[in-house]
């Protein structure tokens, strides 16, 4: 069988996601046969380097060989069990070791499927832990300008990329949007942590206007993901735990695409050392191999909903595959690697690397800026420069740079006209090269025209 087999027996049944599929005419799917560390295989022999870690799932390669041997030793003993009155070893163990690993206080584990169920599950855990306590009142959610949280209704409720939200806008709960500390919009001798702070004065405000109504902030710490990789110092965060204490507000930190070593740091919040009150967690957890999500949280917050039945304060959100055996392995064979490997010094130099690859696209005169936290790196193209003035999102731009790389060998999925690097953490130094080399190649191509 070759590519072109699969694509047709794929384009009668399959609706892909995020995908406009009537393009698919004009650009078969790629059926992939096999994959091996950063590189993807099809049916007709060529390779992809999987520059942005399938979707930001996959930490150290595919077909990892500790983490295949710990889930080939977990299908002989158990694979599922409901998870309501029972549990398992590898569950158990998951949760003692994201305990020990998380921001202090948060010693709670609530698993559910994926990352949009995490948000999910923060915020009606957080809405249901003031109505718990006789605050009633409080119902409305804060979250940040051009931030991406899912695509289930709650999820996309406090999330705010139109293209994603806008069709549905009619399902979704009303929520308080803040202007964004997002640091592309710095004025041109502004530093980040500057930028930042200023940003931070609407946040102050919107807290000290609706507190009484707020249950809680939600935030993507450091870097906002889908909305372009936009990036901000972690001055915020400092200073939106403190307020969040101050009004009486949660703190929810969707770490759903930055935990697990994306930003530099085990988790995103470290580098400003604080703890938030609900820390949503999944893509890496499981090393990009099965689909599993975590919410932590802390002691007063389950206490909050433990009591007599006739109380009637349990939380019945639940998942059919709540805990999976298999997946909850694959978490703990991704964190051992962690544990017995210099992953976070590795990625440093790795990140050095790949900041130092891309020095001459700073003069670029379609590129506005370059910017990289940790192991994310985002090339963001313009028509105009000095003016700032984007490329028409008619033209399609980062889709014909990806097709323009695929060809070479080189999976990109550009958000927009912003291009990023999200690559496993086992690239070697030869094959990021490439990878920089490839794209630049495709940004020399696509914007002369």
């Amino acid at each position: 069988m070759d590519n072109d087999s699969f694509f047709e027996r794929d384009f009668k049944l399959l609706w892909h996601p995020c995908t406009q599929m009537k393009d698919h005419e004009q650009f078969p799917i790629i059926p992939i046969k096999s994959a091996q560390g950063v590189w993807l295989e099809d049916f007709d022999g060529n390779r992809y380097l999987d520059a942005i870690s399938s979707w930001w799932v996959n930490l150290f390669g595919h077909a990892n060989p500790i983490i295949n041997a710990a889930l080939k030793d977990q299908l002989d003993t158990l694979e599922q069990v409901i998870f309501a009155g029972f549990t398992h070893e590898p569950a158990i163990r998951l949760a003692e070791k994201l305990v020990a690993l998380a921001p202090a206080g948060l010693n709670r584990c609530f698993y559910a499927d994926n990352g949009s169920a995490a948000v999910e599950v923060a915020l009606k855990m957080s809405f249901h832990y003031w109505q718990n306590i006789g605050q009633q009142h409080k119902t409305r959610f804060i979250s940040l300008e051009n931030s991406y949280h899912g695509e289930t209704l709650g999820a996309l409720a406090v999330g705010d990329v139109a293209l994603y939200k806008k069709t549905y806008a009619p399902l979704l709960m009303d929520v308080l949007t803040v202007p964004s500390p997002d640091c592309f919009y710095r004025a041109a001798e502004e530093s980040y942590y500057e930028y930042t702070v200023r940003q931070f004065a609407f946040m102050e405000q919107a807290l000290a206007r609706h507190a009484d109504t707020v249950c809680a902030v939600i935030i993507e710490p450091l870097v906002q993901c889908a909305g372009n990789m936009r990036m901000y110092d972690a001055v915020y965060l400092k200073l939106l735990r403190a307020a969040c204490d101050r009004y009486g507000v949660h703190l929810i930190a969707d770490e759903i695409a930055v935990g697990f070593g994306r930003t530099g740091t085990l988790f995103a919040c470290e580098q400003a050392a604080i703890s938030p009150d609900f820390l949503c967690l999944s893509k890496g957890l499981t090393g990009g191999y099965l689909p599993l999500s975590a919410v932590l949280t802390h002691e007063a917050i389950y206490q909050a909903f433990y009591e007599n039945y006739a109380k009637q304060t349990a939380f019945l959100h639940s998942h059919s595959y709540t805990g999976n055996a298999l997946a909850c392995r694959a978490g703990l064979a991704s964190l051992s690697i962690f544990e017995s490997q210099d992953v976070l010094g590795q990625n440093k130099g790795l990140a050095m690397q790949m900041a130092k690859a891309v020095t001459h696209f700073h003069c670029h005169p379609h590129i506005a800026e370059v910017r990289q936290t940790g192991m994310i790196l985002a090339i963001e193209l313009v028509k105009n420069k000095q003016t700032g003035e984007p490329y028409a999102w008619q033209e399609r731009r980062g889709l014909k740079i990806h097709h323009f790389a695929l060809a070479k060998g080189l999976l990109l999925r550009p958000l927009g006209n912003v291009i990023y690097f999200m690559p496993p953490y086992v690239i070697t130094e030869t094959e990021l090269q490439w990878m920089v080399d490839i794209t630049w190649q495709a940004i020399l191509s696509i914007c002369s025209e």
